[in-house]
């Protein structure tokens, strides 16, 4: 469900890539249904105003990486990518991050498996990695709008409380301690971590 987006002109501007890998999206066999997903996700989650990078490509490990070291030029703070990160042959999107040489972050993979197993028991299969090159922070997450959407915002009851957290959780405070600008997240549908003597909001 696409959403009319809701920003606070006093917030932080963003610079967010998306990178949606698949064969058949990229040759047009079918229509990418990631990035739209993330877009919709993204701008329900923030205040802040965002101006995004995004593209389609294949399942080339060499070109995932030179797209990825791309958007880190183009000063992007956050980039998500989609797809290829299971245990297919063509599946290099894990792979073609690391290549970035950046520093690992395992918890976010550790966490969205951890989420995906209260649904799926293939979950374990899912090979999803994080890491820091220089001060942007890479993630990789699955390629269906429904994964994304429950690895992103975590697990909740009937009552909407929350029983697992998501990985976006931690991603505002990951962003702080790199260098970059101050994520607002709408408390109401995703709530951002943060320890009680960092730095407050800005909007605020």
């Amino acid at each position: 469900m696409t959403t009319t987006p809701q920003i606070d002109p006093r917030c932080d501007t963003l610079t967010i890539g998306l990178l949606s890998i698949s064969d058949r999206a990229s040759s047009g066999a079918y229509e990418d249904k990631g990035i739209p997903a993330l877009k919709d996700w993204l701008t329900q989650a923030l205040w802040n105003p965002i101006v995004w990078h995004q593209a389609v490509i294949p399942d080339e490990a060499s070109l995932i990486t030179s797209n990825l070291l791309e958007l880190v030029k183009k000063g992007c703070h956050l980039i998500l990518t989609t797809g290829g990160t299971g245990p297919a042959a063509r599946d290099v999107t894990p792979e073609a991050t690391l290549a970035v040489q950046g520093k690992e972050m395992p918890g976010f993979g550790e966490q969205m498996r951890q989420i995906s197993l209260h649904f799926v028991a293939t979950a374990i299969l899912s090979r999803q990695v994080a890491v820091i090159k220089d001060q942007t922070l890479i993630i990789n997450l699955p390629g269906q709008p429904k994964s994304i959407e429950e690895t992103l915002g975590g697990l909740k009851d009937p009552q909407g409380a929350g029983l697992v957290h998501g990985i976006f959780a931690a991603v505002p405070y990951c962003i702080d301690l790199i260098g970059g600008p101050y994520m607002e997240c709408k408390d109401e549908f995703c709530k951002a971590f943060r320890p009680k003597t960092a730095l407050h909001s800005k909007r605020r």
